[in-house]
């Protein structure tokens, strides 16, 4: 695998689109949905520091190091969120996804089942990959959880792992998917995408 290029992903429910610094507003209004970086253990950027964060992860794309997204709903084109694909290594090719968050209102409408299905997708069938990563706070029960109705399996835990933004030491949980397990983990995703969806393939009203 070469340098992954930014690439939109377009599902049923939501499209994937290259972050862009015209997204700020968008993802200002996403993230006062449930104030998610009031959660101690998590590593959402509150209002005040969206703009670096965008800066960041574009600065972390410049280096091939990140590739970032906004998850825009298909419906009504709103802005949910951000997530991407990071930590990559062209040489295997492996990749993790994450920094991930998304509006708290979206939770349960098979938005981020979409989300996590087309970037697995084209992780595995088109870039090649072997094994995507996934990684969260031990403490981060929802998102563990949510990882592991994936189908990934815990590869370990990573002790005072990283310091958080009030000094606290973080255990990492690790989980990946490998190749083999890919087929069984989409159709998984796929069952579940299914129950949001109507008989034609469009979105349950």
């Amino acid at each position: 695998m070469t340098r992954i290029e930014p690439l939109t992903l377009r599902g049923p429910l939501v499209t994937l689109e290259p972050l862009r610094h015209g997204h700020h507003d968008e993802l200002l209004d996403a993230v006062r949905d449930g104030e998610p970086w009031k959660l101690w253990y998590t590593a959402v950027p509150e209002p005040r520091q969206m703009r670096a964060e965008i800066d960041r992860r574009l600065q972390l794309q410049g280096q091939g190091a990140m590739l970032p997204f906004v998850a825009r709903r298909n419906a009504d084109s709103v802005v949910l969120g951000m997530t991407t694909y990071m930590d990559i290594d062209p040489t295997m090719p492996r990749l993790e996804i994450g920094s991930t968050w998304n509006r708290a209102s979206v939770s349960g409408t098979g938005t981020n089942v979409d989300s996590k299905l087309l970037l697995l997708r084209h992780a595995f069938e088109v870039l090649g990959c072997p094994a995507v990563e996934f990684r969260t706070h031990w403490m981060n029960m929802p998102s563990r959880a949510a990882i592991e109705r994936l189908g990934a399996k815990l590869d370990g835990v990573l002790r005072s792992h990283r310091r958080m933004a009030d000094g606290s030491l973080r255990d990492t949980c690790v989980y990946s998917i490998i190749a083999s397990e890919w087929p069984q983990v989409r159709a998984g995703l796929e069952h579940r995408l299914s129950r949001h969806l109507g008989s034609a393939g469009k979105p349950s009203r």
